[in-house]
């Protein structure tokens, strides 16, 4: 069980606060590779979900060599 007592894991930095964490898990998102399929445009649409966490999550998922969706080379 994680932090928030609601017994979903995954990897999803921690810096990007409770409130956009629970709006991740709420869309299905746990795993930081899982939002290589979403766009920030659909994120921003979150409850909870702001500029700031954007800015994070693109940070780690730049650490893996990855992107959000809307963010890959054409």
């Amino acid at each position: 069980m994680n932090e928030m007592g609601q017994g979903v894991q995954g990897d999803l930095p921690t810096t990007i606060g409770k409130p956009a964490t629970r709006a991740l898990h709420g869309a299905g998102y746990t795993h930081l590779a899982q939002l290589t399929t979403a766009t920030t445009r659909d994120l921003l649409k979150l409850h909870g979900f702001g500029p700031k966490a954007i800015r994070l999550l693109r940070e780690a998922l730049a650490e893996d060599g990855q992107t959000f969706a809307d963010e890959r080379p054409q």
